[in-house]
């Protein structure tokens, strides 16, 4: 196998931990060991460095290697991770909290230097597969750490969790100090072949930034693409909880199944851009509008007595999951693409600051689609989210021809 993918995936993989760790294993765990709902949902404010870290790609950028800066981040997270192996969240929540807030905020240190090199390394006939290889293996970290070690907890508890993830780090601290393919990245100048000066004016980093072909066109889609999907995505299987669906079914359908299908749009993505790169997006998005109707129209006629509306609800699930997949691939396909026209001294923080708003965008919708949905019922909320869906369709298909 290609060592450029070798060195991705294992990248990509062991970045997914903390947030399958935060997002599926930790409310669970602390729920079960008695904390209040409160500090559940405060927990949610550990992601915080993950919208912040536009602030520091630029010292990603101009200051040392992407090798050193990989070596650092993951070596913080060894220790913030045998801190944690040391305390229990019972009992000294706070500090415990404290040490998860430092992992993510070392985990987007490490997102930002691992886009760096991937935007270095791939050539344009190898970024769709590099971009598979991304996807998917920050899912499987994800789900291992989120999943796999949720299940382990009661073996091997919260401890020896963490000296567990303490032990991966370390070793992928080892490859990526011993790693040839990354010395590809190390030294290279920059496009017009002159140094570039340092700066960390935040008006001139973000002229920098839309000097870039394409990237205020590519800023908004990536703000709009995932908002309908999103929503849906969030709400259907709450609506199934209303309407007769247990939790373990939830768990097993939405969780587990609709994570194969994700996975498998997601590995199938990478493979077909490269053969239809833009006009596949587009058809994808179109695609998903028409799934998105077809699950607007099951929550209008939906009954609870009827098995035949049990399984087109589970067929909807696992359809929107391999659809959002294919379309993820792609979209991060296109934001690589973006960042590759620019110079190599801004590639890091202009990657950056497009999956920044990637995440902006999903996590502020997140926040209010309850809101919307206490206020308008499932049946018109989905109707809404059909109109979003159709806006990036629109959007997509008023693409700027400067833009490809």
């Amino acid at each position: 196998m290609n060592s450029k993918y070798v060195l991705l995936g294992c990248l990509y993989f062991v970045q997914g931990t903390p947030y399958g760790l935060q997002s599926g294993l930790l409310p669970i765990y602390l729920r079960s060991v008695g904390l209040s709902f409160t500090k559940i949902s405060l927990a949610k404010m550990l992601y915080l460095p993950w919208v912040l870290k536009m602030l520091w790609a630029p010292l990603v950028d101009q200051y040392h290697t992407k090798q050193t800066w990989l070596v650092l981040s993951m070596f913080g997270l060894v220790l913030a991770c045998l801190a944690c192996a040391t305390m229990s969240p019972e009992t000294n929540f706070l500090p415990v909290a404290v040490m998860l807030l430092l992992m993510n905020f070392f985990a987007s240190v490490q997102d930002i230097a691992v886009d760096g090199v991937a935007v270095r390394l791939l050539r344009q006939d190898e970024i769709g597969y590099g971009n598979t290889i991304q996807v998917v293996a920050y899912k499987l970290g994800s789900v291992l750490a989120g999943g796999g070690l949720l299940t382990l907890m009661h073996l091997l508890g919260w401890g020896v969790l963490f000296l567990l993830l303490a032990i991966i780090y370390l070793l992928a601290i080892l490859y990526v100090w011993s790693a040839p393919v990354l010395q590809l990245t190390l030294g290279r100048p920059s496009q017009d072949g002159q140094p570039r000066a340092r700066t960390f004016n935040p008006w001139r980093i973000l002229q920098e930034l839309f000097h870039v072909r394409g990237t205020l066109w590519t800023a908004g889609f990536v703000l709009l693409y995932k908002l309908g999907e999103q929503g849906a995505t969030t709400m259907f299987p709450l609506f199934l909880l209303d309407h007769g669906f247990s939790t373990q079914q939830l768990g097993f359908w939405n969780g587990v199944v609709a994570m194969v299908f994700s996975i498998t749009g997601s590995s199938l993505g990478g493979q077909l851009m490269s053969k239809w790169p833009l006009s596949l997006l587009k058809a994808l998005l179109l695609l998903r509008f028409c799934s998105l109707n077809l699950q607007t129209f099951l929550v209008f006629i939906y009954d609870d007595g009827v098995s035949l509306f049990k399984g087109a609800a589970i067929l909807s699930i696992c359809v929107q999951h391999f659809i959002g997949g294919l379309i993820t691939t792609l979209v991060f396909s296109t934001m690589m693409q973006c960042t590759q026209r620019a110079d190599g001294s801004i590639q890091a923080t202009h990657y950056s600051f497009l999956a920044t708003l990637e995440v902006l965008g999903k996590l502020a919708f997140s926040t209010f689609v309850g809101s919307i949905v206490d206020w308008l019922g499932f049946a018109s909320s989905f109707c809404f989210f059909l109109f979003l869906s159709f806006i990036s369709v629109l959007y997509v298909l008023n693409m700027p021809s400067g833009v490809s």
